[in-house]
């Protein structure tokens, strides 16, 4: 009988600071460190398997970030965003067994150093128009459905919520509730594929004592840091995630 829990250190060894990155990415810097967590514990399970293990940690995650900023999303952006990232769900969930983790992830990837590199190389002027409605349409539901297959959705919706310059604080609120949504919609869908067996929940559960730490650091630099600092880190998270997952897909 095996024992129901990943007892492999290697294993601990490479998803404890996986999780507490993706602490600090769900509550302070929502826009790209996070998307790391699953290919980095991809160096010791497969890419179903990190996915499955990590959803109960964002399940608490969600829930500390959403409880630390309750008084600061943007409603009126989350009604536009979340029911496109729903439709994204329900994509993934329908394709998962057709798709290989790894070619998504790569082209995620690409994705997310185009937009960077678009952002730098042609930098938006102040009084620049915020992107058209129907590519946040677009790049939600694309979140939607890359945060399924690899928990990966957070260079695509920052592709569009980047450019409309909210503050800091109302940044990291509007994309606590908007993952909380997208990250419990996929509970079902998950469940029906079978990816939530008893050793995953149970490693799931040796690794919950963590999330708070990692969501404690990414809420106080939140509410501390200046906003040009912001997003210069933001744009590290991304370069880093899209490099990675590039490197992933290719290897």
């Amino acid at each position: 009988m095996a024992f129901p829990l990943i007892t492999d250190p290697y294993f601990y060894a490479v998803t404890v600071p996986a999780v507490l990155l993706l602490g600090v990415s769900k509550s302070g810097f929502g826009a790209g460190f996070g998307s790391l967590a699953v290919p980095i514990m991809a160096l010791a399970v497969s890419v179903p398997q990190a996915a499955a293990i990590l959803m109960p940690v964002l399940l608490l995650m969600d829930i500390l970030g959403m409880a630390a900023f309750r008084k600061d999303f943007d409603l009126k952006l989350l009604k536009f965003l979340i029911p496109c990232g729903l439709v994204g769900i329900v994509i993934g969930a329908l394709l998962f067994k057709l798709l290989d983790p790894h070619t998504v992830a790569g082209i995620v990837g690409l994705f997310t150093l185009g937009f960077l590199a678009q952002r730098l190389l042609f930098p938006p002027r102040p009084d620049s128009a915020p992107p058209p409605k129907w590519l946040g349409a677009l790049l939600s539901a694309t979140a939607g459905f890359t945060s399924f297959i690899a928990h990966a959705g957070g260079p695509p919706i920052n592709a569009y919520v980047i450019p409309l310059r909210l503050s800091p604080l109302r940044f990291t609120a509007t994309m606590a509730y908007f993952f909380f949504v997208i990250n419990l919609a996929k509970w079902v869908p998950y469940a029906w594929l079978g990816l939530l067996d008893v050793r995953n929940m149970a490693t799931s559960l040796v690794l919950l004592p963590i999330a708070p730490i990692g969501v404690w650091i990414g809420v106080h630099l939140a509410r501390r840091i200046n906003p040009v600092l912001f997003y210069r880190l933001v744009y590290l998270g991304m370069l880093l995630t899209g490099t990675k997952l590039v490197w992933d897909a290719l290897r």
